[in-house]
């Protein structure tokens, strides 16, 4: 998983995106996790759900919710990662986490995944950071866990028969409740 040569973070901007940005943050998200421009990294879904991972409504409906906000990181003017950060009462949500596949494994995902902490802790006072995973994912699950975050057992079905969200190549599919407290 990180293979690839440290990346410096000086040159990152992490900024709240625009809907300007749509068109480029739905490029990213299906290219880190769907289709053959996935595989060039290592979080690819390709071999478990086929579609899209996402479309401009769903990241337009985040960048407009007033509980939301859709994290996007900057390298040289160009868009190389994203993430959605949600307020829910004392926890937050992170969701929606696509860093290029050309740079996993460089470093960056850890650093994008500590700002959102940082963010979640300081800008909502949240005391956890709740995710759901795929839960056959085991090597991402693996990596969430080497950044303190913890496989709580819950389950919710994957939505089969809602393209929106893929069209399955298996039928055992569901989600995991993930959790870190941010102490």
């Amino acid at each position: 998983m990180d293979t690839a040569p440290r990346l410096g973070t000086d040159d990152l901007t992490f900024r709240a995106a625009t809907d300007a940005d749509v068109d480029a943050l739905v490029s990213l998200i299906e290219s880190a996790y769907r289709g053959d421009s996935s595989r060039a990294g290592w979080t690819t879904e390709a071999d478990i759900l086929q579609g899209q991972r996402t479309d401009p409504q769903g990241v337009i409906d985040v960048i407009k919710s007033p509980v939301s906000k859709l994290l996007t990181v900057e390298r040289e003017g160009q868009i190389v990662a994203c993430c959605q950060l949600e307020q829910r009462g004392e926890h937050a949500y992170f969701g929606m986490f696509a860093v290029s596949p050309a740079l996993q494994g460089a470093g960056l995902g850890k650093v994008i995944m500590a700002e959102a902490e940082r963010i979640a802790r300081q800008a909502w006072g949240a005391k956890e950071m709740h995710m759901t995973v795929i839960s056959v994912r085991e090597d991402l699950i693996a990596w969430y866990e080497r950044r303190g975050y913890r496989r709580t057992g819950k389950m919710t079905p994957f939505p089969y028969g809602d393209e929106r969200f893929g069209i399955p190549q298996r039928d055992d599919l569901q989600f995991e409740l993930l959790v870190k407290p941010l102490g």
